[in-house]
């Protein structure tokens, strides 16, 4: 099959849990395709159990991209994967096979099909760590950090305008990029075709699933992958491991609760976060949105959207 930069480039998003990673396998067998996961989490090394994470022996059947190719220790924004995907993107085509997005990390997804430029760029729990670092370190501290990595922004702001500081080094760690640099740059046109597929579930169906695959997880030994996370010395307090699922047994092993009361906090958590994640696709009006129950065929499904991402000639 060949692909061109003309090709419908399909973008498979929605909450955890609705079965996207099913689907874009399916998809990947019947189109020569290639999976792009776009999740913050599948990123890291020794994160399998908790991020639900494709299994060795289905990557290696079926080539994926962005899958463990950082420490959880290392830092990587969500403007480095958007530079980064789109290359690879364009290298598939450039290969002759079909690259499919897959993922339910909105910040990561705008990165890549709209790159992220100044005022678009915010994410609440960044900008309430840092201002847990000012409450700390003091704004000094953070004024001298802006100094390194933006001079340009840095020089055009009072040391004490703390709320313009804060931004700066929100879009700085977002991006990856100085604020300065967005000021200087036009929105990116990188001249993909997208096509965005949306999973949507009645939501008492889709809570279900997110329970049932937390239950999983736990059996498959959730407990023990954080035990060894520790183990090598990987904390609770680092960015990765922020997330739920992490951050409730990390409190099981330091005796903060008990498992029975974790599991509930995850299942808890991972439907907040859900819900977190229809609001946030449910503004993006260039989403086809599948509605799925019970009876979820899969194979079905891709066959449909195979036949719609194919280029009229």
């Amino acid at each position: 099959m060949n692909h061109g930069l003309k090709t419908k480039i399909p973008v498979i998003v929605g909450p955890t849990a609705s079965g996207k990673t099913a689907l874009s396998v399916a998809l990947a067998k019947i189109t020569s395709g290639e999976i792009v996961s776009a999740d913050s989490r599948q990123i890291y090394t020794h994160m399998d159990i908790g991020t639900d994470k494709p299994g060795k022996e289905l990557r290696a059947s079926i080539p994926h991209h962005f899958i463990d190719i950082k420490l959880p220790s290392e830092y990587y924004t969500a403007g480095e994967f958007g530079r980064e995907a789109e290359l690879q993107v364009k290298t598939i085509l450039q290969n002759g096979h079909l690259p499919i997005v897959v993922g339910g990390s909105g910040l990561y997804l705008r990165a890549l099909t709209d790159g992220l430029f100044g005022p678009k760029v915010s994410d609440l729990k960044v900008k309430q760590d840092l201002q847990k670092r000012v409450e700390k370190e003091g704004l000094d501290t953070l004024y001298h950090y802006l100094q390194k990595v933006d001079q340009i922004t840095a020089n055009r702001l009072h040391p004490n305008d703390a709320q313009r500081i804060i931004r700066a080094l929100e879009v700085y760690q977002i991006s990856g990029l100085p604020l300065s640099k967005h000021h200087s740059a036009q929105q990116r046109k990188n001249k993909l075709n997208w096509y965005f597929i949306g999973l949507r579930w009645p939501r008492e169906v889709l809570y279900k699933r997110i329970e049932d695959r937390i239950d999983i997880m736990i059996q498959k030994g959730l407990v023990d992958e954080v035990r060894q996370l520790r183990s090598m010395g990987f904390t609770s307090e680092l960015n990765s491991l922020q997330t739920v699922g992490y951050q409730e047994i990390f409190d099981v092993l330091d005796n903060t609760i008990n498992l029975e009361v974790a599991i509930n906090e995850i299942k808890k958590n991972s439907r907040r976060y859900a819900k977190r994640q229809i609001t946030w696709f449910g503004r993006d009006e260039r989403i086809n949105w599948y509605d799925i129950d019970a009876e979820f065929n899969i194979s079905a499904t891709a066959k449909i959207i195979k036949n719609r991402i194919r280029i009229d000639r």
